[in-house]
């Protein structure tokens, strides 16, 4: 595939800022991503501009194709030569800014983006160099899935609103689990628990570690979360689990002699996380995975439930949840086992 040019965008009003634009959405369009993806960069595009014009009264962009064995993107560049920002994990923050405007920009861009890098410039000269990179998603038929997914949750009682969340996103043959705490409960936990999920939904088929640095970057302005991730990949055999969990997520593995449970790394993200990198391992469908919020009684052992591993995982998430939950704080379970109604044999 011939790929665009390199372009260079100079920025010093902001009547740049629709040239740069347009700019980015005719190069997103020529590697081949969506008319929604061009969207998203055009935004991106916008966004850096104005953030040159505000912060930095100027400098200029570059937006640059990218092919990796087969693997297409683009990544945008903005350089200035302004003061640099003082504090940049509170600039990535949505709601900040320091001229009084709304201050989505770098926030915005953390979101669209799949990476996103802020670092003085590169070539020595002052001023801050901000590095962002997207990833064209790759399309293919989806393959017949061997497992199924359930879930309940609800909220602390008295409250109306939910501090966890929870996604599962399928695509091609893999699929992310993804379960999220909010510190506390009530509102505040609420808005940092949706501030991670938006995160996740938008980079769901990006490597955990990604997701979990860009989650981080997303939940800045927030209390923080704890949370888990497992992505099952099923395009060879065996089917392929690869697993994070910051903070104090339980997780729990049965029909697995060998993995009972996951390691998770301490810290919470938003506010002090680590950078922690995923466990691997190959997984069967007859195996299930449980995954639940500190809502849920942790002093539980399978044999407490006998035959909860045969129940379809949407039941048996209710039977934990009704079991198992506190009513004085939020709570959420997550099972994955066999999918049943179809019948694949693995070696």
């Amino acid at each position: 595939m011939l790929l665009p040019s390199v372009c260079r965008v100079p920025i010093s009003h902001s009547s740049d800022t629709s040239e740069a634009r347009r700019l980015a959405r005719t190069m997103a369009t020529g590697i081949g991503f969506s008319l929604t993806e061009c969207e998203d960069l055009a935004i991106v595009a916008s966004e850096l501009a104005s953030n040159l014009i505000k912060h930095a009264t100027g400098g200029k962009l570059v937006f640059t194709p990218l092919n990796e064995s087969g693997r297409l993107g683009i990544k945008m560049e903005s350089l200035d030569e302004g003061p640099g920002i003082a504090d940049i994990e509170l600039a990535m923050a949505d709601g900040f800014s320091t001229t009084g405007s709304l201050g989505y920009g770098l926030g915005a861009v953390n979101r669209l983006m799949d990476e996103l890098e802020i670092r003085p410039r590169s070539d020595g000269k002052p001023g801050t160099q901000i590095t962002c990179l997207r990833w064209r998603l790759e399309h293919h038929q989806m393959g017949v899935c061997p497992l199924s997914f359930g879930a309940a949750t609800r909220a602390c009682r008295g409250m109306e609103l939910n501090g966890d969340a929870y996604l599962v996103k399928r695509w091609n043959n893999s699929a992310l689990v993804a379960l999220i705490d909010g510190l506390g409960h009530g509102q505040q936990a609420n808005i940092a628990a949706q501030a991670a999920r938006e995160y996740i939904e938008n980079h769901y088929n990006q490597p955990l570690e990604k997701i979990v640095q860009g989650a981080d970057r997303a939940c800045r302005a927030t209390r923080g979360v704890v949370m888990a991730l497992a992505r099952f990949d099923w395009q060879l055999q065996p089917v392929r689990l690869s697993f994070i969990s910051v903070g104090n997520i339980e997780a729990r593995v049965n029909g697995n002699p060998t993995i009972e449970s996951f390691p998770a790394y301490r810290g919470v993200i938003g506010l002090n996380a680590s950078d922690p990198v995923a466990a691997e391992d190959p997984w069967h469908p007859d195996y299930t995975l449980v995954l639940h919020t500190d809502g849920l009684r942790t002093n539980w052992r399978w044999d407490d439930f006998p035959g909860l591993a045969a129940l379809p995982p949407a039941d048996a998430a209710r039977r934990l949840l009704q079991d198992l939950a506190k009513e004085e704080d939020d709570a959420t379970v997550i099972v994955v086992g066999k999918n049943k109604s179809i019948d694949i044999s693995y070696e």
